[in-house]
């Protein structure tokens, strides 16, 4: 609450673009300012003062080189109703001759020096001027930064009336007002919002808003304009605690932003609008890094609604999409419980900066040193607070991530910091990049807990029973686990590391391990045909150099030898981690199994479990149909007991999208077809479920298996429904003097009957 001010000026803008509700949404630029000084002790009128801005077209006429930017007192045109027009050729110059003008009236009437403007809704001042100002980087007089809303002033004589739907012209008609325009305009009678507005109605509005602010001056009503809206001037920086309730209806998402934006330049993209303190939260993609994405949060719904008309307004020469968003969003992105963070963030007016890239083994002192260096050729930036500027980030188990926050007291320091952007501390360089309290809160958020929006399924293991899901000691260590493999390395690649090994490989027994981005995560399993083999290749490779042929990067490689169900319950999520605690303990040096949640490329489980299958028909219809055979081929084939990996009660996420060029492991058993006697042909019979709908029958299957002997009459196409399945493709059955497998235009399951 304020003291009533001694005058009101009643504006009104128009541009050269759409017009009541949707003003300002469509980035068009203030063409027309129009205003009236009202003396509230009096209740007087003033003259209506028309500003018309005119972009300056010197570069197309020489005249116009000539003239001054700004043209006074022109006499009234017939087309406008105001006392006084007055010319401007830019935004920053209407502004600067409105505040003139306005100073010069106010101090000739002499009843008094304050004022605040007032105008019909707030779209003209937050949609309009600040917006465009903003974009401009054009400084906005102080009385802009506050005003009153004629409808909610309104309103609180006539509560139950519509704030949305009113307007000029059904306020005058409440207050029984004369109006003695003919041509009166009509806001809810306009069938096109988008169309401009005429030049006219510009002050015929003013001159209405006027009549309005005297009649709820006088008697019965005896209004006192004391309670201001307000522009917040600067966006004030904060922390957000996780157990804060933030309201739905005040969070939209900012999608599209350069890679390089700030919160303040989230500021002044929604500049007009008040951001909640601390309400600017970029977002990072899973490696860290900003994706263009934010969350902002305002004081109010009725300012998210405004920003919604923002969409696709553009930041340089980027469109913006804005959404709707909820509170829990924002608050998994800037909301935060550490008190060491807390703390750190607690210092207001203080310039954030990233560092990336830090040796594991770097110290406060090291970074105090790398602003603050003693030769005196280099800049110096000193960290605000010493060591209290300086925040480390860590894991859970206090390991360090190589990220740090620095803070820095004026922006002038930030900026002299950032210059020093790939400059070498140790025997790295350092990455810097301007940051925000949100994004502190949030990678501080990513590194000591769960992902904070996941991109793939949960890892597997933190939805199982507590249980111990490591393997028994007894098992056997025929595998391989490599380590710190370069990123582009491929099959080929490690086969050329393994040397001599090569031989000992199973089958389809190189498994490389993507993370949860589907990308390598540098690590990979081989499976060995023997434990002895296993522990010569660990020995003799163990820390040599692998080249990729795709890149010319080269690293050195970690083999270690570990069991078969120690490798599947890694490739299935897990994590088997030398700081769980067990009845038999593993150091970490002799598993080297410690990998974050991870999937392979096209692995499934060792075994399943499957309950009993019901035939698709009875044997004696199945023998009437198709005797000898039709016994065979109709009755399900049940598979071998499974091993019980992980309890019956744990809900399992199974990952089945196929990366290649990694093919899955070799089946442990495989359930073959007896072979009955009654064939007459020498060999086995084929069955090859899988087959395109849209073939050719049995000439492609024959071109398929050219090279081998088989009898054209021995091929017969199967229904779907013959053979027990409900999806999946059809099957034939061809026979073979042997189990062949040959690669065709699709994967084709070969197996012996």
């Amino acid at each position: 609450m304020t003291a009533q001010v001694d005058y009101l000026v009643v504006v009104f803008t128009a541009t050269s673009g759409a017009s009541g509700e949707l003003l300002g949404s469509d980035e068009k630029e203030l063409e027309q300012l129009v205003w009236q000084l009202v003396d509230v002790k009096n209740k007087k009128l003033g003259k209506v003062n028309e500003l018309l801005i005119k972009p300056d077209l010197s570069d197309l006429t020489e005249e116009k080189e000539e003239e001054d930017g700004v043209e006074e007192s022109i006499e009234e045109e017939d087309s406008s109703r105001a006392d006084n027009v007055s010319t401007a050729t830019s935004l920053e110059t209407a502004l600067n001759l409105f505040h003139l003008q306005l100073t010069n009236e106010v101090n000739s009437a002499g009843a008094g020096t304050s004022m605040c403007l007032c105008t019909d809704g707030p779209l003209h001042i937050r949609q309009v001027i600040h917006p465009e100002a903003a974009s401009k980087n054009i400084l906005v007089p102080d009385d802009f930064y506050s005003f009153f809303d004629l409808r909610k002033e309104f309103k609180k004589h006539f509560p139950t009336s519509d704030l949305k739907a009113l307007n000029v012209h059904t306020m005058a008609e409440s207050l029984t007002i004369p109006v003695d325009v003919p041509a009166m305009w009509d806001p809810s009678a306009t069938l096109d919002p988008s169309a401009a507005l005429p030049a006219e109605i510009a002050a015929q509005q003013v001159q209405i808003m006027g009549s309005i602010v005297l009649a709820l001056l006088s008697e019965p009503f005896s209004h006192a304009f004391s309670t201001q809206e307000r522009v917040s001037e600067k966006f004030e920086t904060g922390t957000c605690s996780k157990m804060e309730k933030v309201c739905d209806n005040s969070v939209i998402r900012a999608r599209g932003l350069p890679w390089q934006s700030s919160d303040q330049d989230i500021a002044r993209f929604f500049r007009g609008l008040n951001i909640a303190k601390g309400g600017a939260a970029l977002c990072l993609n899973a490696q860290g890094r900003r994706n263009g994405e934010a969350l902002v949060r305002f004081v109010s719904e009725e300012h998210r609604d405004l920003a919604l008309q923002r969409h696709k307004h553009h930041m340089g020469n980027r469109y913006i999409e804005v959404y709707k968003a909820s509170g829990e969003d924002f608050l998994k992105i800037a909301g935060g419980t550490s008190n060491e963070v807390a703390m750190f963030l607690s210092r207001e007016d203080q310039i954030i900066v990233r560092m990336r890239g830090l040796p594991f083994t770097a110290t406060h002192e090291q970074v105090l040193t790398f602003f603050s260096p003693e030769e005196e050729l280099k800049e110096t930036c000193p960290v605000s607070g010493g060591k209290d500027g300086i925040l480390f980030v860590r894991y859970p188990d206090g390991r360090p991530t190589g990220d740090a926050f620095v803070l820095f007291a004026c922006e002038e320091h930030a900026q002299c910091a950032l210059r020093k952007h790939k400059e070498i501390l140790g025997r790295r360089y350092i990455e810097l990049f301007k940051s925000t309290a949100a994004e502190v809160q949030q990678v501080l958020n990513r590194y000591s807990s769960a992902p904070l929006i996941s991109v793939a399924p949960a890892p597997l293991v933190s939805m199982l029973p507590s249980v111990s899901l490591l393997p028994p000691p007894g098992s056997v260590r025929d595998c391989l686990r490599l380590r710190g493999l370069p990123y582009t390395a491929s099959i080929e690649d490690i086969l050329t590391f393994l040397g001599e090994f090569t031989h000992d490989i199973r089958p389809h027994g190189v498994h490389m391990v993507l993370n949860q981005q589907a990308r390598p995560s540098g690590d990979c399993f081989i499976q060995l045909t023997s434990a002895e083999r296993a522990i010569q290749a660990s020995q003799r490779l163990h820390k040599h150099i692998m080249s990729s042929q795709r890149g010319a990067n080269s690293r050195y490689v970690e083999v270690f030898p570990c069991s078969t169900e120690e490798m599947g319950l890694v490739l299935m999520g897990g994590s088997l981690s030398h700081t769980h605690t067990h009845a038999h303990i593993r150091s970490r040096s002799g598993t080297g199994l410690s990998p974050p949640p991870c999937k392979s490329r096209r692995l499934s489980p060792p075994s399943y479990s499957f309950g009993p299958v019901p035939p698709v028909m009875s044997a004696e219809a199945a023998a009437a149909l198709y005797p000898p055979i039709g016994q065979m081929l109709l009755a399900p084939r049940h598979l071998p007991p499974g091993h019980a990996y992980y309890p019956a009660s744990a809900q399992l996420f199974m990952n089945y999208a196929a990366y290649y060029p990694s093919p899955p492991g070799s089946p442990t058993t495989i359930g073959f077809f007896p072979s009955p006697a009654s064939l007459s042909s020498p060999g086995g019979l084929m069955r090859m479920p899988g087959l395109t709908y849209n073939g050719n029958g049995v000439k492609e299957l024959i071109n398929a298996m050219q090279g081998y002997q088989s009898p054209t009459d021995s091929v017969s196409l199967l229904s779907s429904l013959l053979i027990g399945q409900s999806s999946g493709g059809n099957a034939a059955l061809m026979s073979l003097p042997a189990l062949m497998t040959k690669p065709a235009g699709s994967y084709l399951d070969l197996a012996l009957l």
